[in-house]
């Protein structure tokens, strides 16, 4: 189980799942990131952050543009996946945009959408599904949401068994500018086994 850790977001606690700690990295932490200055986004974030993160940057430069556009969406940005073992930040989830956008309408009301990326080295241990039960949890438990959507290339098998893992089944496809045809997945808000018992 992972320990209590002091919260590095005022007003944001960490999400805990039996094995990961998901920090919320601040618009300062991801300025920092990107700047680069790692060393500063370290100290900001309480765990070493490995070099490769910048290799999977362009989900820190949607949080910026998000924060920058919209304040309000601070809870919902990029979270470290932290094992916290090593203290070191193994990945990140993030939500695309706060509850109930107008994009997810056709499939659901309520809804969120979420992205995750676990850095190679740490890949096939379960994280993602662990890390993405638990934001979903939490989502559910402090904002009411109903409803979680996922988008998922044709050939990103292990997403799409993550997918199969946590109950989503297939509503639709859709074209990502960037990332070409992808399969809109859903479920409604999860009744998880319980991922953590913090002591009393």
């Amino acid at each position: 189980m992972a320990p209590r850790t002091a919260t590095k977001a005022p007003g944001h606690p960490d999400i805990l799942s039996p094995r990961l700690i998901l920090r919320l990295m601040t618009g300062d932490i991801v300025n920092a990131c990107l700047a680069p200055d790692l060393p500063r986004a370290e100290a900001l974030l309480g765990a070493h952050i490995p070099p490769e993160l910048l290799d999977h940057a362009a989900s820190l430069h949607w949080a910026k543009t998000r924060l920058d556009e919209d304040p309000a969406y601070q809870p919902w940005s990029a979270r470290a996946l932290i094992f916290p073992a090593i203290q070191t930040m193994i990945g990140h989830l993030r939500f695309h945009a706060r509850p109930d956008a107008p994009d997810l309408h056709p499939y659901a009301r309520n809804a969120v959408e979420f992205g995750y990326t676990v850095l190679p080295a740490h890949r096939r241990h379960g994280y993602a599904t662990e890390a993405a039960a638990a934001a979903m949890r939490w989502a559910t438990a402090t904002a009411g949401v109903t409803a979680f959507i996922l988008t998922i290339a044709p050939h990103n098998t292990p997403s799409l068994a993550l997918a199969t893992r946590l109950g989503f089944r297939r509503v639709g496809r859709q074209i990502d500018e960037i990332d070409g045809i992808e399969a809109v997945y859903l479920r409604e808000a999860p009744a998880l086994p319980r991922l953590v018992s913090l002591p009393s």
